[in-house]
């Protein structure tokens, strides 16, 4: 089973013992250019769980334009570091590459790092540049990596030269592709002379420009690599995506987007350029890169490896089933990175990224019994981290099913990952041995009789009734139609065009695209306010190939006589309906009566999720993950059990 994927492949002078790579990822775990704890216990938990090739974070080469955030290469000092990280990789039987790259407009999360753009630098610069690729090439040698790869992609600064959408110089370094392509190669050729013969030379490139216009075409990144061929490159990394576009969801894809999205078009450049070419694009299940693999010689699979460690090793050992599915939710990783209030990126289905050093899962000194009241994401979380840890959790979900408001999230074919995934966790928890109780409603008895050391509240919300919808006939609750309850169709207008609303459109619409009629009403701007930035950046499409209609900037204001009336731009406006779906928001569910029995029997008790505040599953899962981690802190159980 998986041979393509679980096979070697040698490239030059480096034998890499699989067909995957965890690529570059940035992490935001640096504040000042230089590996510390965090990236070693985040890289060798990878390299543990059977990771072929890690892929060391974007790298800056120049002095003063290397954001502090990332690790750099800009100068001797940073060696030991990057050393440090290489040889713990290496010690764990891993094999390092490092991705080096100039940033753009990437910088411009540091305030303090100036961009370099074609059109503003200036011949000495543009020749400095060049050099540092060379002096971080020769930094990386010393460092021990096994291969370097060159980010020529995503608008920093090398794509940036190489697009006549960013590059509108008029001297030899812009205009025709012959004069855009110069930079690009000199950086290569650069970094090809100061490294040894044997080293593999890796590019991530882009396999076209979307959404530019004027862009790179097909035809002008496949003239471009084949270039690159010449100069010593010996691998494609073949990506998509842009920051000045939508097409900025080409880079971190969501689960809106079908998987291997990008391989036809990079079975293409293999065959035109006969190099090496890696594909990427929501390759994150062992079956879907396996089929990929008949198509291109290695895979991108880094969000499955950060939602799940182990990832290769439960591949190799068939225990497909035990893998903790990346979902493509993107709300830890992309949005977590481009969240600056947030230290670093993390992982939905995995809360402990960037904390693997300092939140070991270990052995309680003193197990526990803890009551999770709720089977939702923060529950499943907190259960399952407080199993791992030898404390007994008991798990009552009042549905049939655990999974909560995710589980929801899947209710449609296009994002059924979440709900497979939800299936798959709560499987793990049954085999875990974790005591489950579905259909059972924690109540004030219930802690009385089964007496724990603490009780998690993670009850979740409810949606809210408006109070202009109370009374009206076929008004439905989004929720109620995700999950099946109720049956919708013909003329149907969803009030409120949040997540939940727009997949109860999407549900309806799908179910009968010839008959039903689907309106999006939203009070913002636009829909999906509350998705992450790739989300809605693919949302903009989806809903218009599926006919779904939308009407932003309304304040729906009334129900009556089987019209939805709101006001728009200062006018009245009427949607008439056979159904309508409220996706007005949700508020939490109350536990008063369960916060004032613990409190009389001297229970510890946590409210977590949704049911403290209403947000995403990011948050849920962060809470259940923390919550159960300070069940094996003494002081803490002293504190709460007062």
């Amino acid at each position: 089973m998986f041979e393509k994927l679980l096979s070697p492949i040698t490239i030059r002078d480096v034998t890499i013992n699989g067909r995957a790579m965890l690529s570059a990822c940035g992490t935001r775990f640096s504040d000042d250019r230089i590996v510390n704890d965090r990236h070693i216990a985040y890289h060798v938990a990878k390299v543990k769980g059977g990771c072929p090739l890690n892929m060391i974070e974007v790298t800056g080469v120049h002095p003063g334009s290397d954001a502090s955030m990332f690790l750099s290469l800009a100068k001797d000092e940073y060696v030991p570091g990057v050393k440090r990280l290489v040889d713990a990789i290496h010690e764990a039987g891993g094999k390092a590459g490092i991705q080096i790259y100039q940033g753009g407009l990437g910088v411009c999360f540091d305030s303090e790092c100036p961009m370099l753009m074609p059109d503003l630098m200036d011949e000495e610069e543009i020749l400095d540049v060049i050099e540092a690729f060379g002096h971080a090439a020769r930094r990386a040698v010393e460092a021990g990596v096994d291969l370097i790869e060159i980010h020529c992609a995503h608008q920093y600064l090398i794509h940036s030269f190489l697009s006549p959408a960013f590059n509108h110089r008029s001297d030899e370094w812009g205009g025709p592709f012959e004069n855009r392509v110069k930079f690009p190669l000199a950086c290569i050729k650069k970094v090809r002379e100061n490294i040894p013969e044997g080293m593999p030379l890796f590019i991530r490139t882009s396999l076209q420009d979307d959404f530019l216009s004027p862009g790179l075409s097909v035809e002008d990144c496949i003239a471009f690599c084949k270039l690159a061929k010449e100069a010593g490159v010996d691998v494609l990394d073949l990506s998509r995506g842009n920051m000045a576009t939508a097409a900025n969801k080409f880079e971190v894809p969501p689960v809106d987007m079908t998987r291997g999205f990008n391989l036809e078009l990079a079975a293409r450049f293999k065959e035109e350029t006969g190099m090496i070419v890696i594909g990427v694009g929501r390759i994150n299940d062992p079956y879907v890169a396996e089929k990929a693999l008949e198509k291109v010689d290695m895979v991108v699979m880094s969000r499955a490896q950060i939602a799940d460690p182990e990832f290769f090793k439960k591949v190799r050992e068939g225990r497909l089933d035990d893998i903790n599915r990346c979902i493509g939710c993107n709300e830890g990783c992309l949005d977590g990175f481009a969240n600056l209030e947030m230290p670093h990126i993390s992982c939905t289905r995995n809360p402990q990224v960037g904390l693997e050093g300092e939140c070991p899962i270990e052995p309680a000194a003193e197990p526990k019994t803890v009551l999770i009241a709720g089977g939702g994401t923060a529950g499943m979380m907190a259960a399952k981290i407080l199993k791992q840890e030898g404390h007994n959790p008991i798990i009552c979900e009042a549905s049939d099913k655990l999974g909560g408001a995710l589980l929801l999230g899947g209710a449609i074919e296009r994002t059924s990952e979440y709900r497979k995934a939800i299936e798959s966790s709560a499987r793990q928890l049954e085999r875990a041995g974790v005591d489950i109780r579905l259909n059972t409603t924690v109540t004030p008895d219930l802690i009385k009789q089964i007496k724990p050391d603490a009780v998690f509240c993670c009850l979740g919300a409810v949606p809210e009734t408006p109070d202009f919808s109370k009374g009206k006939a076929n008004v439905v609750q989004a929720r109620d139609v995700l999950a099946g309850k109720v049956h919708v169709g013909g003329k149907v207008v969803v009030i409120g065009a949040n997540g939940t609303g727009i997949m109860a459109g999407e549900f309806v619409k799908l179910a009968d695209p010839e008959r039903n009629d689907v309106t999006l009403i939203n009070r913002a701007i636009v829909v999906g306010v509350d998705l992450g930035s790739a989300r809605k950046q693919a949302h903009a499409t989806i809903l218009e190939d599926e006919g779904l209609k939308q009407s932003v900037s309304t304040d729906v204001t009334d129900i009556v006589d089987g019209k939805v009336i709101g006001v728009r731009d200062g006018e009245t406006v009427e949607f008439p309906y056979d159904y309508a779906i409220l996706a007005t928001g949700c508020v939490s569910k109350d536990y008063a009566d369960l916060e004032n029995a613990c409190a009389q029997l001297g229970i510890g008790f946590e409210v977590l999720g949704d049911a403290k505040e209403v947000r995403r599953a990011f948050e849920a899962a962060a809470e259940g993950f923390a919550a159960a981690r300070r069940m094996n802190d003494p002081e803490y159980i002293k504190k709460i059990t007062k």
